[in-house]
C-alpha cells in the first residue's frame, strides 16, 4: 500500500515537472516572440532615419545654388546649325518635403509602399502598403516577409484617380502596444485633444489630416439593416454618398468634435480590431486640412 501511495506521489511529481516545464518554454517563446514583433515594429518605424538620402542632399544642393545665385532664370547654351543660342529655362525649387523623398526611396524597395503614416508621440509611425487583396499584409510586413505584426494597409480596393476619395487604411490591433493598438486610446477624448493631427506622406503630397470623428463599430451582418457600413466608403461615388459618410461618422463620434468635413475634402479613415463586441473595429476619421 505504502509502495502504492509512494509511485502515485513520484507520477504527480512527475506531471508537474513536466507541465512547470512546458509552461517554462511557452514563457520563453512568448517572449522571444514579444521581443521579435517588437523589433520588427521599430525597424519598420526607424526605416525614415536609415534609408540612402541622396535625393534629400541632392535636392538641398539644387536649393542652395539657386539661393547663392539669387536668379530664378538661368543662360542655356545651345548650337543649332553652327550658331551659338540663348535659350531660358525657369528652375522651379523643388517643393517636395524630406518625408516625400524618403517615401519615393522606400518605394524603390517594395513597390506596394503608397505612403508614410504618422501621429506625432505615438508608436503610429509606419510605411502604408497596398496589396492586390485585403489578405496578404494582414501576414506579411513591408519587405514582404512572413509577420505576426502585419503592416498598415491600405485598402486594396481604394482608387487613386478619383479625387474627393477616402484612404481606409487597416492595421492590427495587437497587444504589445505596436501598429494600430494606439488607436483604441482615441476612447478618451483628452487623448484627442493631444493628439488631433493624422500625417499621411506620399511620393507625391505631405498631408496633414484634422480628425473629424472617433467611434465604435462592427462588422455587420448582410440582414441587419439600416447600419453605418463605413467599411464601404473607400471610392466616393457622389456627393451624397460623401456628405451621408460624413453625417454618419459625425453621429457615431465617441465625443462631439467640431471638426468637420465638406464636399470636396480629401478623408482618412484608421480601422483597427477592438475586442468590445464580436468582430468589433474601432475607427478614427480625418479630413485633410
Amino acid at each position: 500500500m505504502e509502495e502504492k501511495t509512494k509511485a502515485k506521489i513520484k507520477k504527480i511529481h512527475v506531471i508537474i515537472y513536466l507541465l512547470l516545464t512546458i509552461l517554462m518554454v511557452l514563457s520563453l517563446m512568448y517572449v522571444i516572440n514579444f521581443f521579435s514583433l517588437k523589433q520588427e515594429a521599430k525597424e519598420q518605424s526607424n526605416l525614415l532615419s536609415t534609408i540612402n538620402v541622396y535625393e534629400k542632399e541632392t535636392t538641398k544642393e539644387a536649393t542652395q545654388n539657386i539661393s547663392e545665385s539669387g536668379e530664378e532664370n538661368v543662360q542655356t547654351k545651345v548650337e543649332q546649325n553652327g550658331e551659338t543660342i540663348s535659350t531660358e529655362n525657369t528652375i522651379e525649387q523643388n517643393k517636395e518635403t524630406e518625408r516625400m523623398l524618403q517615401v519615393k526611396e522606400l518605394q524603390g524597395q517594395n513597390a506596394d509602399i503608397v505612403g508614410w503614416l504618422e501621429i506625432e508621440n505615438t508608436n503610429i509611425n509606419y510605411p502604408v502598403l497596398q496589396g492586390t487583396d485585403n489578405r496578404y499584409y494582414m501576414t506579411h510586413n513591408y519587405k514582404k516577409e512572413k509577420s505576426k505584426n502585419g503592416s498598415i494597409f491600405l485598402d486594396a480596393n481604394y482608387n487613386w484617380n478619383i479625387p474627393n476619395n477616402n484612404l481606409l487604411i487597416y492595421g492590427h490591433n495587437l497587444g504589445n502596444g505596436m501598429m494600430f493598438q494606439e488607436l483604441l486610446k482615441y476612447e478618451k477624448k483628452s487623448f484627442y485633444q493631444e493628439h488631433p493631427v493624422i500625417r499621411f506622406t506620399t511620393a507625391k503630397e505631405d498631408d496633414q489630416y484634422e480628425i473629424i470623428s472617433v467611434f465604435k463599430s462592427r462588422v455587420y451582418y448582410k440582414s441587419e439593416k439600416n447600419v453605418f457600413r463605413y467599411y464601404y466608403f473607400i471610392n466616393n461615388k457622389s456627393e451624397e454618398e460623401y456628405n451621408q459618410f460624413v453625417k454618419n461618422a459625425k453621429n457615431a463620434s465617441l465625443y462631439p468634435i467640431d471638426a468637420t468635413a465638406n464636399y470636396g475634402d480629401q478623408l482618412i479613415t484608421l480601422s483597427t480590431c477592438a475586442y468590445y463586441v464580436e468582430d468589433g473595429r474601432f475607427v478614427v476619421v480625418g479630413r485633410r486640412k
